[in-house]
């Protein structure tokens, strides 16, 4: 079946950044969509809301609308663990995952992929918006609510389709690419992925999906990634710091906050010398060497494409971010107050970087929720170096999502590393309007609170500015 074609759509976990933004598409194209979740608050209610969409929770079987043509449902939900599959199976009607559904749409455009373990809401995010303002009209499906759009999709008239592509559960094996951005890899799902190399294997199998007429934009920085990249016989283009690359970025200064030019919203200036030899220099909104390698990205394939770069330069600094990255909520008692979705130790140390590098006299305090047990586990040694960049770490209880319900992880057990290293930094806080009341009375001018992670760790930040 053509899933575009259908008129009526029936979506199960709706409320995942993926689902929310491919509903969105979905409704932008003409389908009718009518979705289910848990009863548990996302950030991604309030897209739903402004759509239009009917979410139906808790899940039930006799909800179901009868009139559904197909059922996309989250791969967080099988039939075992979830009523409504069952139910919607029994009526002998089309059900795809998430994955399959999204790879039906890049089967039928010139689909530009953006994967890697970090970076990659942002990157896709950005090209998207700096295609829309190179006039290219693409479209898009991101997973978060991009600011300017206010949701995670567009459904332009041209060619391209822009996709974050995960590779959780090897989701990237439905995709047809046209083009790849690779921001990075690092060892991550190790509920899915039990080994380095098994994580390794599944973005060089979404490297030989691509057509050698296609092409590949990638971290040069990292000999992983070159390795993976270096047997594509098409176009290649690497971007980084060193020297080697396609795209250098020969400089990223940040720009103080409290600067005429920091209160208008630029967050550092960058040096990027071009394929071409010529050196051009940009402003960015986006704080961090990260988002530096992820503005790089996207002028990599600006220069692939031959689109132009005064566009590009426009939209790098007038693009007003995403949700949960890198977002300033507001303050309480002059504290300025951040929500950032970094949950792996990578993301975690990038971010935190960019905060000492950007509020060098504030006092950095960091609330954590861990993402599932597994990660925790495995990743337990790296998690508390990352987190020990910042002055005081609250840990939550671990969001294992509707993935894991336990593991062999804990949040005491980071705590307890961290501790060990630097006593007294970590504390371990379950007791969530506990710990608000607590930063309420005790935060001044002079600090700045973090909340961090991937469950709903924003609504404590919420919490503090009500």
């Amino acid at each position: 079946m053509d899933i575009l074609k259908a008129r009526r759509i029936y979506m199960i976990g709706i409320k995942g950044a993926g689902m929310t933004a491919l509903a969105e598409f979905l409704i932008r194209q003409g389908s009718n969509v009518v979705g289910s979740d848990t009863e548990e608050v996302f950030f991604t209610d309030a897209v739903l809301a402004r759509l239009g969409i009917s979410v139906l929770s808790p899940f039930r079987a006799d909800q179901i609308d009868p009139t559904s043509e197909v059922c996309i449902y989250s791969t967080a939900y099988t039939r075992e663990n979830n009523e409504e599959m069952r139910a919607f199976e029994a009526t002998g009607k089309p059900m795809l995952s998430y994955p399959e559904a999204l790879g039906m749409i890049t089967a039928n455009k010139m689909t530009l992929a953006v994967c890697g373990t970090h970076g990659k809401t942002t990157t896709s995010a950005l090209l998207a918006e700096a295609l829309r303002g190179a006039g290219v009209e693409p479209s898009a499906i991101v997973g978060s609510e991009i600011k300017s759009w206010g949701g995670g999709a567009l459904a332009g008239s041209g060619p391209h389709l822009v996709i974050e592509a995960d590779e959780y559960q090897d989701k990237l094996r439905f995709y047809t690419p046209f083009g790849i951005i690779l921001t990075s890899i690092d060892w991550d799902h190790p509920d899915f992925f039990p080994t380095v190399a098994s994580y390794e294997a599944v973005f060089q199998k979404f490297i030989e999906r691509l057509p050698r007429h296609g092409f590949v934009v990638a971290w040069g920085d990292d000999a992983r990634v070159r390795k993976i990249v270096q047997s594509f016989p098409g176009k290649k283009i690497f971007y980084g710091f060193l020297p080697e690359n396609d795209i250098r970025i020969v400089s990223a200064l940040p720009v103080d906050p409290e600067s005429p030019e920091g209160l208008k919203g630029i967050r550092q200036h960058c040096s990027l010398s071009l394929e071409s030899g010529e050196t051009r220099e940009i402003v960015l909104t986006l704080t961090g060497k990260h988002n530096a390698l992820n503005a790089a990205a996207v002028a990599s394939v600006f220069g692939h494409l031959k689109l132009s770069f005064e566009s590009l330069e426009k939209t790098f600094s007038s693009f007003q971010g995403t949700k949960r990255r890198f977002e300033q909520l507001g303050r309480v008692n002059d504290a300025l107050i951040y929500d950032d979705y970094a949950h792996h130790p990578e993301e975690i140390r990038a971010t935190l970087t960019a905060f000492r590098e950007l509020y060098p006299k504030r006092t950095l305090t960091v609330i954590f929720h861990p993402h599932t047990f597994t990660r925790t586990k495995a990743l337990l040694e790296e998690f508390a170096e990352a987190l020990g960049l910042a002055d005081q770490v609250y840990l939550l209880d671990i969001y294992g999502s509707a993935r894991e319900t336990q593991g062999g992880g804990t949040s005491q057990d980071v705590v307890d590393r961290i501790n060990r290293v630097w006593p007294g930094k970590a504390q371990y806080s379950p007791d969530r309007m506990q710990l608000v009341q607590q930063l309420q009375q005790t935060v001044t001018g002079q600090d700045l609170v973090v909340t961090m992670g991937a469950g709903d760790v924003w609504q404590i930040a919420s919490a503090l500015l009500s």
